[in-house]
């Protein structure tokens, strides 16, 4: 069976996402949780913390489809260049941002010690201002990278990015709602001296997995059973 992406805005349930996010960590709290730790010593290496992540995603999608998972699959390593490369995209990206800063920083001596020149600060408030807004935009339009890459084996970065531009068109605002929401819900075991964050972080992956595997069927084309369909009529 064919199956081929046909890239469309998505129908954002923000609602649904977390309720279901919900009822798969209660279902299968102990193995998410391991997995999750798992998931964090992973990320301790150097440039896996994206990788991780995503192998996260996939185990958590056979968990769903009651398919055979270990927690021991996120370390897999066959995703590491797709991840790498944008990685490198995200901090040169970064850099391009802040080197107008640091250029009129350094021209007005705000390195040495004039920290204090009107000129620095009439330029860096509206303009830190504009990285928060383009860097918070460029991560809501690429929201959808991560599953594309993880759930569909989407390696080249520049073609997840442009299918990802087109599925978050119109849910900008949800998709940052919903990541306000499920993050303020996962910290909420910080109450617990801070050890309770590591009962409600798990929560933060489920909620995005059902977010990115609905996304994904939303998108989704079979081919075989739409040539069937037309052999109808």
């Amino acid at each position: 069976m064919k199956v081929i992406l046909t890239p469309k805005p998505i129908n954002f349930k923000l609602g649904e996402y977390i309720n279901k996010g919900f009822e798969l960590l209660k279902k299968d709290f102990g193995n998410i949780f391991v997995a999750f730790l798992v998931c964090c010593l992973m990320s301790i290496i150097p440039f896996c913390g994206l990788l991780a992540m995503g192998n996260l995603y996939k185990y958590l999608q056979k968990l769903n489809r009651n398919q055979a998972a270990s927690p021991g699959d996120i370390f897999d390593f066959k995703d590491f260049m797709p991840y790498f490369i944008l990685q490198l995209i995200v901090f040169g990206g970064v850099l391009v941002l802040y080197i107008p800063l640091f250029i009129v920083m350094a021209v007005t001596g705000g390195m040495s010690n004039n920290n204090d020149n009107p000129a620095v600060v009439l330029f860096m408030i509206p303009y830190m201002f504009l990285i928060i807004v383009a860097i918070y935009y460029f991560a809501l339009k690429a929201f959808y990278i991560t599953p594309l890459i993880s759930l569909k084996g989407i390696k080249d970065i520049k073609e997840a990015w442009n299918i990802s531009k087109v599925m978050s068109k119109g849910n900008l605002l949800s998709i940052f709602l919903f990541s306000i929401v499920i993050g303020i819900l996962a910290q909420i075991g910080v109450i617990a001296c801070g050890v309770g964050i590591f009962l409600t972080m798990p929560f933060l992956y489920t909620a995005n997995y059902f977010a990115y595997e609905d996304a994904i069927q939303q998108i989704e084309h079979d081919e075989i059973t739409e040539i069937g369909s037309k052999n109808e009529f």
